[in-house]
């Protein structure tokens, strides 16, 4: 028989800010407002498109959100500004995304019974990597004393449950003995904040979790990975296209598609039956069914698409209980999301529980991981 793998502890961190849906609305709306004046001539000869205001009521009824955590809350609010502020720092200095990243590993090390040498896997997975290189898992991997190796990777909102799975199956296979996944997401940088349907969406958090062999575990409560599940189908209907490619023409340099974009309605007719059919089909592969799955840790992207997904899992209206939601808090935290559901939501199960621990988004990508706490 292989060897048991399991999550053995989580972490999470946020930065110090957060914005309201009042607040965010009070900014964007002066925007829009000044917007509207300096094209007053554009706007009334047809040539440009008027903006239209928004409400803090219209942000939480299409997405469920009140609030979110970002780096940066004045140059947001700030009409002549309308993106995060985030200074360069030195190279001596651990860059925000590590920082953010090395807070939660900490929690999670502390959870686990762990200190940073033992670690000798480190995989950081976001939607939106700082820089190319040197990798910031590396950078994580110093600052906390790991040691072996350490690579960044991105799979968009799917980036923490790839990154568990490629942690679970290194620790099976012997190349690593105690891994730590850690998914630091600071999407208010590639978020297009002067955009009405979409500059609501993302937040920025990070969420870390251990996984190591379950019998060497120290931590009291672990959970046995039963069975991690991927699946990737190409889709543009969600798409970034910033990248350093970028510079090289400047003609559609600084067009919206070099931030997050979405057809938004094409999104959810295709990702909710997608995400369904596949927690599903992964469940049935263990022989498990609703009735054995106490929780749903789901990708926190939209409150709709979460509640009609996990009707669809179970056959029928699911409570707060059994599919928690986080994001009205959090926002969108992209491969985040339900990792950071996973750390605030699973101590109160029993000992035999079993859960799904799924994200789903660009690509399309989905990402489960079936657990069961020991």
């Amino acid at each position: 028989m292989g060897k048991k793998i399991a999550i053995t502890g989580s972490g999470i961190s946020t930065p110090e800010f957060t914005i309201t849906n009042e607040e965010l609305v009070e900014g964007f709306n002066r925007y829009v407002q000044h917007f509207n004046r300096e094209n007053a001539a554009a706007i009334a000869s047809g040539e440009v498109t008027e903006l239209r205001e928004s409400t803090a009521e219209f942000i939480e009824k299409a997405s469920g959100i009140k609030q979110r955590f970002v780096c940066n809350k004045s140059g947001i609010l700030d009409p002549e500004i309308m993106r995060p502020v985030i200074p360069q720092r030195p190279n001596e200095e651990l860059c925000i995304q590590a920082e953010l990243a090395v807070n939660a590993c900490k929690m999670a090390l502390e959870q686990a019974g762990r200190v940073g040498e033992d670690i000798d896997l480190v995989i950081l997975a976001s939607s939106n990597l700082q820089r190319p290189y040197p990798t910031v898992a590396m950078e994580v991997q110093d600052a906390l004393g790991a040691r072996g190796f350490a690579y960044d990777m991105n799979v968009a909102c799917s980036s923490g449950t790839y990154a568990i799975q490629a942690a679970a199956d290194a620790v099976r296979a012997g190349s690593a003995t105690c891994a730590l996944v850690v998914v630091p997401e600071i999407m208010s940088g590639h978020l297009n904040w002067t955009d009405r349907d979409t500059h609501f969406i993302f937040g920025d958090g990070c969420a870390a979790v251990v996984v190591e062999v379950l019998e060497e575990a120290k931590s009291d409560h672990p959970w046995e990975i039963l069975s991690t599940k991927a699946l990737a189908r190409y889709s543009h209907n969600i798409r970034n296209n910033g990248g350093y490619l970028g510079r090289c023409d400047p003609e559609h340099r600084d067009e919206a598609d070099k931030l997050f974009v979405q057809q938004g309605r094409k999104v959810f007719k295709d990702i909710v039956p997608l995400a369904a059919n596949f927690i599903k089909d992964h469940m049935a592969s263990q022989d498990l069914t609703p009735e054995n799955v106490s929780r749903y840790w789901l990708h926190q992207a939209n409150a709709s698409m979460n509640r009609l997904i996990a009707k669809r899992v179970v056959g029928r209206d699911t409570t707060p209980d059994e599919a928690p939601t986080i994001l009205d808090v959090y926002a969108n935290t992209a491969g985040a999301g339900s990792m950071i559901a996973f750390h605030l939501h699973n101590e109160d199960l029993a000992p035999g529980s079993t859960g799904v621990l799924c994200s789903f988004g660009a690509g399309y990508s989905i990402g489960s991981v079936i657990l069961r706490k020991v």
